[in-house]
């Protein structure tokens, strides 16, 4: 009764902490935008046109600001909705900021309304600084104001394009675009100045910062720790399964299933499979006592010695198949035990795995248009090319043995005929809708490669 009446006090904080959970995440996620403004930008907002970084870096960064844009709404629009229900400006929570070298005897302290607000603006200056960049002039065609809502839909935001009319109604309800107007023409989205003559610019500019040195080690320490992060993650993913799988089997469930599994009135087969090899075995080895007596490889021996030798032989079958499906029901516990670890592991490093993901985006990113070729066609092939249907029937028919279950040969072949179709269905997809758009080149190279 404790333990369930302290589970409802841990659900009720848990729930009146969601406006205050909420708001942390999204102040969080505009905290994270300053710092690569700070550290990349110049303090400046996230933008392609500034520095001279290329174009995997540049796709990086906004593929960052998107991410935590998004966190920063969502995570705004439930405090938004909590906060309508829970008042969490009544909670007595301060906070006490102390400057550098400030004096003891005078310091700041935020009430939580204050805080609150402290972060709201925060928040919202980040949201609002972003709030047109996907509304940038990146179309030199503006609509002028005699252009009827309904002839038009926005397809993406920034980008105004015409319903699926005809031509003829098209050409009927919209007028010509005005390439003169104000703040959208070419002159206004090219500049001036070549804008790799701006970047140079900017470039020297910043070599010659007395700061760049410091933001380069720091660019250089960061991506270090990310790396030994990401490498770190990795292995426990893989470490801490494997061990958990080990240690449950040998030292918890191996002593448990022994002591209520009776070997002399427990099964030897868990299935017909299992028998049908054992019996093969058995055969096999009086027919090759047969063979090497006939041939005179062997003496000569009496029925009776075979009997006797093949009653031998068929007790220690019989002991090393019972082991076997000992071990079949070991696994079983052994491996749920192990999902159950990798599954913790996974639900307790969100943050890693945030690290981790950055860490292949650049990557990934760093390769060149036909490594990345390479890789796609080596990871098709293997797992969906022609000779993929051997591989995939190998493996479940390892899982099967391993389980202790029969090789059902159906289910084999109806999984071989469905799931690889399925994966290289989502490779084409992954190639058509992401690559395709982040590095055209290397589908250009993929579909050169692969032909």
């Amino acid at each position: 009764m404790a333990t369930i009446k302290g589970y409802l006090q841990g659900a009720n904080q848990w729930f009146l902490r969601t406006p205050e959970r909420a708001l942390d995440e999204a102040y969080e996620a505009a905290l994270r935008i300053k710092a690569i403004e700070d550290a990349h930008f110049g303090g400046s907002k996230i933008s392609t046109d500034y520095g001279t970084y290329s174009k995997s870096a540049q796709d990086y960064f906004q593929s960052e600001l998107t991410k935590y844009l998004n966190i920063a709404k969502v995570r705004l629009a439930e405090f938004k909705t909590s906060s309508s229900i829970l008042q969490i400006s009544n909670q007595k929570i301060t906070e006490i900021q102390l400057e550098e070298n400030a004096d003891l005897r005078a310091i700041s302290i935020i009430d939580k309304p204050g805080l609150i607000l402290k972060k709201l603006r925060i928040v919202d200056e980040v949201l609002a600084r972003y709030s047109s960049v996907r509304q940038k002039p990146s179309s030199l065609i503006s609509i002028s104001e005699s252009t009827q809502i309904t002839d038009v839909k926005v397809r993406q935001p920034g980008r105004i394009e015409p319903q699926n009319n005809s031509p003829d109604q098209s050409a009927k309800k919209q007028p010509k675009p005005d390439l003169s107007t104000d703040g959208d023409s070419i002159a206004d989205k090219t500049g001036v100045l070549p804008r790799s003559i701006l970047r140079t610019v900017d470039r020297i500019k910043r070599e010659l910062d007395p700061k760049a040195e410091e933001q380069v080690v720091d660019s250089f320490r960061s991506s270090k720790a990310r790396t030994v992060i990401s490498l770190r993650f990795i292995l426990l993913l893989i470490i801490i399964p494997l061990l958990t799988q080990q240690i449950s089997k040998n030292f918890l469930i191996g002593p448990l299933v022994d002591s209520l599994r009776d070997e002399e009135q427990a099964e030897v087969f868990l299935n017909a499979e299992m028998e049908e090899e054992a019996l093969d075995e058995l055969h096999r080895y009086e027919e090759r006592i047969r063979f090497e007596s006939f041939i005179g490889k062997a003496p000569p021996v009496s029925e009776e010695a075979i009997a006797e030798v093949l009653r031998h032989r068929a007790s220690e079958i019989e002991e090393e198949y019972r082991q076997r499906s000992s071990n079949a029901i070991k696994n079983v516990f052994s491996d749920l035990i192990s999902l159950i670890a990798f599954t913790g592991v996974i639900y307790f490093s969100k943050r890693e795995i945030e690290v981790l993901k950055s860490f292949f985006d650049e990557l990934v990113y760093g390769l060149s248009d036909s490594a990345k070729a390479f890789i796609i066609i080596l990871l098709t092939d293997t797992f969906v090319g022609f000779h993929s249907p051997h591989g995939w029937e190998v493996i479940l028919e390892g899982v099967s043995r391993h389980l202790g279950l029969p090789a059902n040969r159906d289910f084999i072949f109806l999984f071989i005929a469905t799931f690889p179709v399925i994966l290289d269905t989502v490779f084409k997809y992954w190639i058509f809708r992401y690559l395709n758009r982040i590095s055209p080149s290397a589908v250009a190279t993929y579909k050169t490669m692969n032909e």
